[in-house]
């Protein structure tokens, strides 16, 4: 039953044999990681594709002075890499871990491959997912640049309403670009209006 929500995440936008769909639980591979235990650290080159089956991920870099910038979480039914270290087999400049304890399907890059080719439907899933994640990135992007921090944090609480109450506003502040005094400040001073 542990491949039931994978498959169920490519439900959503193809519909797959019975065949296709053995081939498919074939390939990934099941994982529990444990709280703060990272499934990439920047440097190494990444090599999977990580679907989330329970608990929450993250992808952060370290800037210079040691601040954690949180480029992404993954929740129960998210993807997660460094998609360029996967693409080009460069040192990846993101590392992943996890936020809680977590449970993960993951598939090699070959594995990943492989699939694409044996089941077209398969391949156009992932372009689907790959468009629809393009889309996300640059609507984070303009955000981050033209948006104040309390719109900020409205738009995270619409992308992962599972996490508002579940993930430490220091996690929280590193994603909308501010600190987790002025997060606090912020919040404090909505909750009193």
């Amino acid at each position: 039953m542990q491949h039931q929500l994978l498959l169920d995440n490519i439900a959503k936008y193809v519909s797959l044999s019975t065949d296709e769909q053995q081939e498919i639980i074939s390939r990934f591979h099941y994982k529990k990681i444990k709280k703060k235990q990272f499934l990439l650290e920047a440097g190494d080159v990444s090599n999977r594709s990580i679907f989330v089956i329970s608990g929450c991920l993250r992808s952060y870099a370290v800037d210079k002075n040691g601040t954690e910038h949180v480029l992404q979480f993954a929740p129960a039914g998210w993807w997660i890499t460094d998609m360029r270290s996967y693409l080009t087999g460069e040192p990846a400049r993101l590392s992943i871990d996890a936020i809680e304890e977590t449970e993960v399907l993951y598939v090699s890059k070959a594995d990943f491959e492989e699939l694409n080719v044996r089941i077209p439907r398969f391949e156009h899933f992932n372009r689907v997912l790959a468009q629809k994640a393009l889309a996300t990135y640059q609507h984070r992007q303009i955000d981050n640049s033209v948006l104040a921090a309390m719109e900020r944090y409205s738009n995270f609480c619409e992308l992962y309403p599972s996490l508002i109450l579940s993930l430490p506003q220091k996690q929280v502040a590193s994603y909308i670009g501010v600190t987790p005094e002025f997060l606090s400040k912020m919040l404090n001073t909505t909750l009193v209006k």
